[in-house]
């Protein structure tokens, strides 16, 4: 166990949306920093899960910042097409993460699949793998999931990655509907914080 509660952290993610959440989930009195305040770039991630690929991101900005990490990988699977996206979700959407490009990914793929899976439920999940990493050397992590449909279309300006075509189980709108407030309070990102919320 860590032997002092964290008081300052580096949130180890380059993408803004990401970034924005989970500062709105952590405690306020933290202090906290992200790679681009230190120019720092992310790594390869060539982890074989979602777990492994959080932890090559903590281990790696906690080295060059000495800053104790946290690092959350995340993706979307979709049943129908064997869990992918998965681990390759902002892959999906090429270079520059064009998630425009990945939902429309994922709704050819589903067509290749079953040409009428719009009038179906097709199954799928949120993923967030957390890790903290820090000067103890001492990882703790953290799965949080939370279980939901495939839209049939994008749907909602709000959120961000997939979020405009994954309607969580017993809501009829899509993460890219809601206010962050409501999503924040019951989405896989969420989950995972709360299982680390007592280090801070």
């Amino acid at each position: 166990m860590l032997k002092n509660k964290i008081i300052k952290l580096l949130i180890g993610t380059n993408n803004k949306g990401k970034l924005k959440e989970i500062r709105g989930l952590l405690p306020k009195n933290l202090k906290t920093y992200s790679p681009s305040d230190f120019k720092l770039k992310s790594p390869i991630e060539n982890g074989k899960n979602f777990r492994e690929n959080s932890l090559i991101k903590a281990k790696y900005f906690y080295k060059k910042s000495q800053i104790t990490c946290l690092s959350d990988d995340s993706g979307l699977e979709v049943d129908l097409l064997g869990g992918k996206p998965g681990i390759y979700s902002a892959r999906w959407g090429g270079k520059k993460g064009n998630f425009t490009k990945a939902m429309n990914r994922v709704f050819k793929e589903l067509s290749k699949k079953d040409k009428n899976w719009k009038n179906k439920k097709v199954k799928a999940r949120f993923i967030c793998a957390l890790t903290i990493y820090g000067s103890d050397k001492v990882i703790i992590s953290a799965v949080g999931k939370i279980e939901g449909f495939i839209a049939n279309s994008m749907k909602g300006k709000k959120g961000f990655g997939y979020d405009p075509i994954f309607i969580p189980k017993g809501k009829n709108i899509t993460f890219g509907e809601m206010k962050p407030l409501q999503k924040y309070k019951i989405d896989h990102r969420f989950k995972a914080i709360k299982k680390i919320k007592k280090f801070f």
